[in-house]
């Protein structure tokens, strides 16, 4: 994970990836996943997402993981609440009632340290790595979250017409990083992609399920 990258991209406030709004596969999918209230729902690479104010309302326990303070300075600025703010090992953790955002590398969070989870939302984590990463981040996920079921968004273009992040990730390796672990369930296809993504060529959405069924 290029820290300096992402450090500069939000210094710079070349955030066009963050959406001023909650994202609408969230309202529309989450009813559906059944998941009772209080539960812990983990947001890696959570930057400020509007999400998270949108599930802490519908009264969840949200533990994000953030490589940049000055995203989570924003956020809790966002939500008008004054964090509790911690050092443990390799991180700076911001907390408040229920909510637990580490600042640090996401591969050095441990099961330990993170807790129990019972749903990832992955809107923005898997997407904005490049390829010779994402194999070690989808391994990691599973260790540390012990394979909870996860609301995946991803995305599909064509590769000679730009670059990401948010880069393109097919079907393909989805069912290559987690087959062995979920059912793999693809909720929707959505041609008409979010605003800020800054596409130069047609591409697709795609919201999947990916369903543990010992876990749930």
């Amino acid at each position: 994970m290029d820290k300096d990258f992402w450090n500069e991209r939000w210094e710079k406030e070349e955030i066009a990836f963050h959406m001023n709004e909650v994202n609408p596969m969230l309202i529309k999918y989450f009813p559906e996943l059944f998941l009772e209230k209080r539960k812990r729902i983990f947001i890696p690479l959570c930057g400020k997402t509007l999400d998270i104010e949108w599930l802490l309302a519908k009264n969840y326990r949200i533990v994000g993981v953030e490589l940049n303070e000055l995203a989570i300075k924003s956020l809790f600025n966002q939500l008008k609440i004054e964090p509790m703010i911690l050092e443990i090992d390799n991180f700076i953790i911001y907390k408040h009632k229920n909510i637990d955002i580490f600042v640090g590398d996401f591969f050095n969070l441990s099961e330990t340290i993170l807790g129990k989870i019972d749903l990832i939302y992955d809107r923005a984590a898997l997407v904005a790595l490049p390829e010779n990463m994402r194999k070690k981040y989808s391994a990691h996920l599973l260790n540390i979250t012990s394979g909870a079921s996860q609301l995946l968004l991803t995305y599909e273009y064509d590769l000679n017409m730009m670059k990401g992040p948010p880069f393109c990730v097919d079907s393909m390796e989805i069912r290559n990083y987690y087959l062995d672990k979920y059912s793999l369930i693809l909720l929707e296809e959505n041609e008409n992609l979010p605003s800020g993504l800054k596409r130069k060529s047609n591409g697709i959405e795609k919201v999947w399920l990916l369903k543990n069924d010992k876990k749930v």
